[in-house]
Parts: structure tokens; C-alpha cells; sequence
């Protein structure tokens, strides 16, 4: 565990850096809320002009403090916080709790800058600017201006949003959902979220990690850290809107944008993605209590049919879609109900189901082998008591033993319900107020379990590549004073990395467009080659399936005139002659350099699905064979490749493989490329491959 974040984050003692003597001070609202949440470490106050606060001594500076001091809360005005920095960093203090605002997010990105210099100098770390403080209920711990610690519990939660988490910290009690640690995170001028999550990660009081997220300042650490953690980490992602950080000079650059990238990247970090911020809170009950669901198998049980139908519904948009449960496991549930009931599932107990009963069928359901989830539903009757209904549950589950598969629990009533449901919860077992909610949990189990097994893919960059000839081409194009590649020169370094590029070569002169073209071989395509003319198609500088020598000679007339026409002064390199690949299912391989999470890799269908439908899928590259093959089943249109109307299923094996090189090519020359795409790729039947029949490159600016 790191020492220096464990001293900021659990220090043994810690300073109040502008602490003051007047209530509604924000130096004096750090001191009491200390002082109030029974904080047993050292408190020392640091105010030049007062000699007790609180009951405190306080100390004209933290050098005059006789103990060690792992931690300082810093409150003073951003224009001493350089000087009070230094002075901590000759005290020995690990870390500083900058509450001060005033930096990088009022544009003061140089002040922010050099007290993070300055603060590395002296081996410290810094949580901010520009930040609410930390909470923690197991270190007794409220160094912050919210009003108090939050409702112990198992999770933590990190925000980027001081705000938020002050208002998080009320409805935990409101909301009857429990956190360990609230971490305000501000800045992130030095401790960033990758920092929190591996922290987190080793901190024995936290079994679930809560992020709220604005912004990433360097998403592919992230990724990192977030994939090493052996626990949940549920995110909320606020700002999803587009963004301008890509270009529209390529197809992928167009389709890219923040939300799908994120969402990709949460993806393969194993992070759960949470849809707003009840949903948070919903998530993080689940994982925090709760181990996930491996199998596929979700049981539930009720007795009610209408909040019965409502689950069932519910579970196929939660991913744990219902099915029949063996007829063995319906004859053991018929005993505990009566004729009228139904033991399918969801398996109606009936409105005459007591506590025996709801114990029963929960003991016996729970642990039987066929069930992997098991969701207990309750509607509130006149004949039964809400809480001995909970009880009964909690019993069941408990006689088990069972400690490897999850149960979720849903009460639909009054105020006796919901007591019922806050004493589920403080009993281990996450209870919620809708039978959909309690199902999205299991998905959200059933989802974890199935990112858990992503992390373990091992990628492989062990690709046979000519790194000289691509390096050579870029070299040539910088020199030209260009960034974007001609589609033979994007081919080439295509073709280095393994990619099966159709056959082009380019013409110079009629004479020679007629030589290549008996080469290669009829029927052909002829397309203009210019960096200036990056989309030939919309130019009239494509023609396709030439046939024969009158038809190379007037086609290869009629593109220059073309070209010339829209741009008289392009910078024209020739006229590729190209073999005519047959015709196959048309898709799109592509990829942007994103400003957070660098290069990545996307993926559709061609046509209309990619310039209408938008039916496209990302991932931060480099990817595994096995996550490409996710990403060719993650469009809508997926079923297009594996055959429809009596065609054959498409090669999905070739074009995973196809996918997984891409993207390591984009990941090695991520310094060099800005944006890139292969369009069209065409797919061929399983087992005959794939061919890229255009190739788009465009570097990034020196």
C-alpha cells in the first residue's frame, strides 16, 4: 500500500492549515467536524493571529507543531498556499488536503503547476485543489467542510464534484446505502483517480469502489489500475456529450465521440457504468454486499403475479433473462405453495405465502445447483408482517452457508416494507423499493461477473511487423511537409503489419496503367492518388470494374479531368490500378488518437449502417482477439455476419484477427498517427478470409 497516500488519506495526525476562530469559516469548519466525528489522531490547528480553537492550541505555523503530522488541510487564499506547501514539505508532512480553490479551474493553471512541483520536491502528494476533504467512518475521520461523516458502510465513494459528494454524504441516510470513505478529488492536479482506485483497491474497509467522474486527465492509467483491482468499481460518467477533440477528416473521426470511447474503455477496465446517479447508489448497494453471479441462471421468487410480470420484464433488459426452472427444482417449490400457485419462474407463492413458506422455497431455492441469482420478491398483505418476512429471508440465506452467489431482495409496501428493507441491508442483503430495481442488480452482479473474466485475456503483441518500412513512409510524408497519407502509402504500412491489403500499384502514365492493369489482371479499379483528395468517391476519382484496355485508357482520362475540375492545383501522385475484390460483406475498421485515452479502435458495418445508422462499436487499443470478436458482436447489425436470408455466416474469426492487428498497429505508431480507417473491409464467407480494399491514414501535426 502506498505510505504516502495512506498518511494523507489515514493520517495518525493532522494539521488545519487556516483555521480559524469564526464559526462559518471553512478553517473553522474542518477543525469541528474533526473534533465532532471523534477523530483520534493529533488535530493542530495553524493560524498566525490565534492561540486556541476549539479547545485546540494552535500554532503560528505547522513548523512550531512538537508531533509528527501526516496530513494538512490547507484553507488559506490560493497566494500563501505555495508558501505554506514549502513549509510542510521541511515539517515532513506525506500529503496535502488543498481545500483552497483558485487554480487550474479559474485558469491559474501555473500556480496549480508549481505547487505540485514544489510538492513533489519534498516526496509529498496532493489531493486537489479545489476540493470538499476526506471522510472516513473507520478512521473516525472528517477532514472536510461537509456536515458529517456519512452512514457507514462497506463501499467508498471518490468524486470529482465537491458538491456532489456534500450532498451524497446526506443521502446515504436518506437513501439507507452505507460508505466507508468519501474522497473529494477536485483537480486532480497530482492524485488522479488511477491513485484512488489502487488505494482503494488495498484498503481493508472498502469492498466496493464508487466514482463519480467528470473528466479523465489520463484515461489509459486508468484503465491500467482499474483492470489490477480484485473488486467492483461502478462509475458514474457525467458530460457524455460529443466532443470536438476529433477530427471529421475519416470516417472513424466523424463517429468518435466522448461517450462512446468512455463507455468503451469502462468496459475493459472491468468498471461497471452506472445511468445516473440513483443508479449509483443502486449499483454500489449490489456490489458492496453481494459476490457476483457466474452461472446464468436467475430465480425468483414472489407473491404477487403483477410485480412477478414486472421482474420478468425487467430481466431481459438487465442482461439475466428468465428461463423455466427443471422440472425437479418446480416439484420441491410446489410443496411450499398452493395449487393454484405457479413453481415456473418467476414462481408465484401466491398472496397466501407466510413466513415458513418464504423461508422454505428461499432455503431450498438458494441452494440448489440449477440457481446462480436468486431474486426474493414481496408484496405487502394484511396477513403478514413485513419484517418477519425479512427475517425469514435473511434466515434462509444465512442456514445456507452459502457465500458465492447472489441474492437480491425487493419490498413493495409502506413504511413497514421499507424498515423491512433498511434492516435487510444492515444485515448484508441489498433490498430495494421496485422488483425491477432489485433485477438491474442481479444484472449488475451478473455483468461484473462477466467483466471479471474479460480482465484475465491476455492480448498479443508478439505480431510480426516490419516497424522499418512504416517508420520510412511516415518519414517521407513529414518531409513532404504532409499529414495526410496517400491511400498506396497507408497500404503499405498496412501491409507491414499484416494486414491483407488487395493488391494496388500506381500509374504514372497511361502506358504504364495499361502494363499494371495486364499484370493484376480484369476487372479492376481505378481511383485518383492525391493528398489532396482524401474522399476520391465524392469527386468522381473511383471507377469500378474495368474490364479491359479501351476501358483503362478512357477511365484513367476521365479521373484526371475530375480531379483537376475540383482541384486544379492538387498535388496529383497518379492513378492506383487495383484488383477488383469480390464482392463481400462490407465493413469499416477504424480509429482515432483520443485526447484522454489515446489511440483507439472501432469497428461497423459499411454502408448505410455506418453513414446513416452510425452502428459502430469502440475499445482503446491494443485488444485481444477474443474482445474484437466482442466488438463484432456488439453493433445491432451483428446478425448480418452470422448469415441472414440464407447467406452463408461471414469469416468472424479473420476479421477478429484483422481488428486485433489493427489495433496494435494504431497502439505502436500512436505517436505518429491522428486518425486512420480502412473502408471498406469486405468480409468473405467462413473460412475465406478478408480483404481491405481502401486504406486512409493521417498523422498527427509536429
Amino acid at each position: 500500500m502506498d505510505e504516502v497516500l495512506t498518511g494523507l488519506l489515514r493520517p495518525k495526525g493532522i494539521a488545519i492549515i487556516g483555521a480559524s476562530t469564526k464559526p462559518g469559516k471553512i478553517g473553522h469548519t474542518v477543525v469541528k467536524n474533526l473534533v465532532e466525528s471523534g477523530y483520534e489522531g493529533g488535530i493542530y490547528p495553524v493560524n498566525p493571529s490565534a492561540d486556541v480553537i476549539l479547545g485546540l492550541k494552535a500554532y503560528k505555523s505547522v513548523l512550531d507543531i512538537p508531533d509528527h503530522v501526516d496530513a494538512a488541510t490547507i484553507t488559506v487564499p490560493a497566494k500563501y498556499v505555495l508558501d505554506v506547501t514549502k513549509e510542510c514539505g521541511e515539517k515532513g508532512i506525506k500529503g496535502l488536503i488543498v481545500i483552497t480553490s483558485g487554480f487550474a479551474e479559474v485558469g491559474d493553471t501555473e500556480l496549480e503547476k508549481e505547487l505540485v512541483r514544489v510538492a513533489h520536491e519534498y516526496g509529498m502528494r496532493i489531493l486537489g485543489p479545489n476540493v470538499v476533504g476526506t471522510l472516513s467512518n473507520s478512521d473516525k475521520l472528517n477532514a472536510s467542510f461537509a456536515p458529517f461523516l456519512p452512514l457507514n458502510g462497506s463501499a467508498s465513494l471518490v468524486s470529482q464534484s465537491g458538491a456532489l459528494l456534500i450532498a451524497i454524504d446526506a443521502i446515504t441516510y436518506t437513501r439507507h446505502i452505507g460508505f466507508d470513505k468519501l474522497v473529494s478529488i477536485g483537480n486532480m492536479s497530482d492524485v488522479n483517480f488511477g491513485d484512488m482506485v489502487s488505494w482503494l483497491n488495498e484498503d481493508e474497509n472498502t469492498k466496493c469502489i464508487s466514482l463519480y467522474i467528470e473528466g479523465l486527465k489520463d484515461g489509459r492509467r486508468f484503465i491500467e489500475e482499474s483492470a489490477k483491482v480484485s473488486k467492483p468499481i461502478v462509475v458514474l460518467k457525467a458530460g457524455v456529450s460529443e466532443h470536438g477533440a476529433v477530427a471529421a477528416a475519416s470516417h472513424t473521426g466523424s463517429l468518435a465521440g466522448a461517450h462512446k470511447i468512455y463507455g468503451a474503455a469502462f468496459q475493459q477496465a472491468g468498471v461497471i457504468e452506472a445511468t445516473d446517479l440513483s443508479d449509483l447508489f443502486d449499483c454500489t448497494l449490489a456490489l458492496s454486499l453481494e459476490p457476483p453471479m457466474k452461472g446464468e441462471n436467475v430465480l425468483i421468487l414472489t407473491n404477487g403475479g403483477g410485480v412477478g410480470v414486472l421482474a420478468t420484464d425487467s430481466a431481459e433488459q438487465a442482461g439475466v433473462p428468465l428461463k423455466f426452472a427443471p422440472e425437479s427444482v418446480q416439484a420441491e417449490l410446489k410443496k411450499h405453495m398452493p395449487s393454484f400457485g405457479s413453481a415456473k419462474n418467476p414462481v408465484d407463492l401466491t398472496g397466501m405465502a407466510g413466513n415458513d413458506w418464504y423461508h422454505d422455497t428461499t432455503k431450498f431455492s438458494f441452494s440448489n445447483d440449477w440457481v446462480d441469482g436468486l431474486v426474493v420478491l414481496y408484496c405487502e398483505t394484511a396477513m403478514t408482517d413485513p419484517m418477519e418476512i425479512a427475517q425469514s429471508i435473511h434466515k434462509a440465506v444465512t442456514e445456507t452457508g452459502i457465500t458465492d452467489k447472489p441474492v437480491t431482495v425487493s419490498f413493495v409496501g409502506g413504511e413497514r416494507s421499507d424498515k423491512a428493507m433498511q434492516w435487510l441491508v444492515e444485515n448484508g442483503i441489498p433490498a430495494y423499493n421496485a422488483p425491477d430495481l432489485a433485477v438491474k442488480a442481479m444484472g449488475t452482479l451478473h455483468e461484473y461477473a462477466k467483466l471479471e473474466m474479460m480482465k484475465a485475456d491476455v492480448i498479443d503483441n508478439n505480431h510480426d511487423v516490419d516497424e522499418k518500412t512504416a517508420h520510412e513512409i511516415i518519414a517521407k510524408v513529414r518531409a513532404d511537409k504532409r499529414t495526410g497519407l496517400t491511400e498506396i502509402e497507408s497500404k503499405k504500412i498496412f501491409s507491414a503489419y499484416g494486414l491483407p491489403t488487395v493488391r494496388t500499384e500506381i500509374a504514372k502514365s497511361e502506358e504504364e496503367a495499361v502494363k499494371l492493369a495486364e499484370e493484376i489482371s480484369y476487372p479492376l479499379v481505378l481511383k485518383i492518388v492525391s493528398p489532396d483528395i482524401l474522399h476520391k468517391s465524392d469527386v468522381g476519382g473511383v471507377k469500378v470494374n474495368i474490364k479491359d484496355e479501351a476501358g483503362v485508357r478512357e477511365t484513367y482520362h476521365a479521373i484526371l479531368k475530375n480531379a483537376r475540375e475540383y482541384k486544379p492545383d492538387a498535388d496529383i501522385h497518379g492513378i492506383v490500378i487495383q484488383e477488383m475484390a469480390p464482392w463481400g460483406t462490407e465493413t469499416i475498421i477504424g480509429s482515432v488518437n483520443d485526447s484522454t485515452f489515446g489511440a483507439t479502435v472501432m469497428f461497423g458495418l459499411g454502408g448505410i449502417f455506418v453513414e446513416v445508422l452510425k452502428d459502430v462499436t469502440f475499445r482503446v487499443a491494443p485488444i485481444s482477439e477474443k474482445e474484437a470478436s466482442l466488438m463484432l458482436d456488439g453493433i445491432r447489425g451483428a446478425r448480418i455476419l452470422d448469415g441472414t436470408r440464407g447467406e452463408a455466416p461471414r469469416d468472424k474469426k479473420a476479421l477478429a484477427s484483422v481488428l486485433a492487428k489493427y489495433a496494435f498497429m494504431v497502439t505502436d505508431l500512436a505517436d505518429e498517427i491522428s486518425e486512420s480507417d480502412a473502408n471498406p473491409v469486405l468480409v468473405y464467407e467462413e473460412g475465406k478470409g478478408v480483404k481491405i480494399v481502401d486504406a486512409r491514414i493521417i498523422l498527427k501535426e509536429n
